[in-house]
């Protein structure tokens, strides 16, 4: 990796690639707490959570790099606008993701709450 150009978005999203395992261990932590969860479910919304956060990152770092590059240049705009929409987009779906899976995380902890109170 010596030869390579020095991307800072690259770095970025590099760094943010290796702060994972902290929100993954947060998250990892959170699911923990429900007990009746199976296995299965608690892999499936870890793996979910990585890639939404993952994918959020991955197009917030590429719409910034195209960001630079169109601002005050309608030419540009014209050019890269609808990609740098595709990015939003991707933004937004990961967010939608995330907070579903959150919505799932808080019904998975009302129930297991409600299997423990008299």
């Amino acid at each position: 990796m010596a030869n390579e150009p020095e991307i800072p978005e690259l770095e970025q999203f590099r760094e943010h690639v290796d702060h994972l395992d902290d929100s993954m261990k947060n998250f990892n932590d959170l699911l923990d707490t429900i007990d009746s969860l199976s296995d299965q479910k608690k892999s499936l919304w870890k793996d979910i959570y990585y890639n939404a956060i993952t994918d959020r990152r991955a197009a917030y770092v590429l719409y910034n790099d195209l960001l630079t590059g169109v601002i005050g240049q309608p030419a540009q705009h014209a050019i890269h606008g609808p990609i740098m929409s595709k990015y939003i987009e991707r933004v937004s779906r990961s967010n939608d993701q995330i907070i579903r899976l959150a919505e799932l995380v808080a019904e998975a902890q009302a129930a297991e709450n409600a299997t423990v109170s008299p």
